[in-house]
């Protein structure tokens, strides 16, 4: 179990750590019109995505693993608040990782509407999850 555990935590650092990046690459990718930095940072937003769908789909399966490894892990968790709160967090971070593909093509096909500053403040919400999940793990308030 504590091989899961850790290549789950693994996995959810890989994840994250491109949830943090890719939206500071739009950042940056919206501030330009230079030709040459608007190519490279296409190829960066395209690789980083990758990675991170890598590590989101890794920490997705040791996670599922985790839950289903200990016996009868699965009755007790759906009796939990905190479950079903952390479970929420997931879709919705799930949800923030699509739409990163979506800005990732917007801004691929030079259709961007949206300013450096939308950006800045799309780029802080992978921290609210973030803080949110590792409070209904670690502290389990409900």
């Amino acid at each position: 179990m504590l091989w899961l555990k850790a290549f789950h935590i693994i996995f959810v650092v890989t994840w994250f750590a491109g949830l943090f990046y890719l939206p500071r690459l739009f950042v940056y990718h919206s501030m330009t019109s230079d030709k040459g930095l608007l190519d490279q940072y296409i190829v960066m937003e395209r690789r980083l995505f990758i990675m991170m769908t890598l590590g989101g789909v890794l920490s997705l399966i040791f996670g599922i693993a985790l839950i289903f490894g200990y016996g009868g892990g699965t009755a007790y968790l759906w009796q939990q608040p905190w479950w079903h709160i952390k479970l929420a967090l997931i879709i919705a971070l799930i949800g923030y990782h699509l739409y990163c593909h979506r800005l990732m093509r917007i801004l691929r096909d030079a259709q961007n509407r949206r300013s450096h500053r939308w950006y800045r403040w799309f780029n802080e919400l992978p921290t609210l999850f973030l803080i949110g999940i590792v409070l209904m793990v670690v502290v389990r308030p409900f």
